[in-house]
């Protein structure tokens, strides 16, 4: 095996060319004056349409609010109405599975009334309320009690 010969790597003759520590400012593209005339012309000309776009956004507020208000209470009705004709389906049903037992009035417990109101109404617990609804059905509205209450 030939051995190459040993060559030490040195600076070139005369050494290298002085390193320049002088500070070179960036060029400026444009001037500050030139910068804020640009500025108040974009919002002189963008004003406008800002003004006209917030009018049209409240509009469509007070559009949306007077539709609230006019369907409030018909979807209010509806729910209500489903509601009571799920209170007749439960009386039905319990009246169907206790016909049977002797003395039973369908909505008491052995003749004795639940709720001791008169003069007011009160909900079913919740498990009553679904007791003859599809098991889809109670889950979906445990689920969906759980999520909207955030725990």
């Amino acid at each position: 095996m030939s051995s190459s010969k040993f060559k030490q790597d040195l600076p070139p003759k005369g050494g290298y060319a002085p390193v320049s520590f002088k500070r070179i400012p960036a060029r400026q593209l444009v001037n500050t004056p030139i910068l804020i005339g640009g500025q108040i012309a974009l919002f002189l000309f963008t004003w406008p349409m800002y003004v006209k776009a917030r009018k049209k956004f409240e509009d469509h507020k007070i559009e949306m609010r007077s539709a609230t208000m006019a369907l409030s209470p018909m979807l209010l009705a509806e729910r209500d109405r489903t509601f009571l004709k799920e209170i007749r389906i439960n009386r039905d049903w319990e009246e169907e599975i206790m016909k049977d037992v002797p003395g039973w009035e369908v909505g008491t417990w052995f003749g004795e009334p639940i709720y001791r109101t008169s003069d007011q109404w009160m909900d079913p617990h919740f498990d009553e309320y679904v007791a003859y609804a599809r098991p889809i059905a109670q889950n979906y509205e445990r689920h969906r009690k759980m999520h909207v209450s955030g725990s």
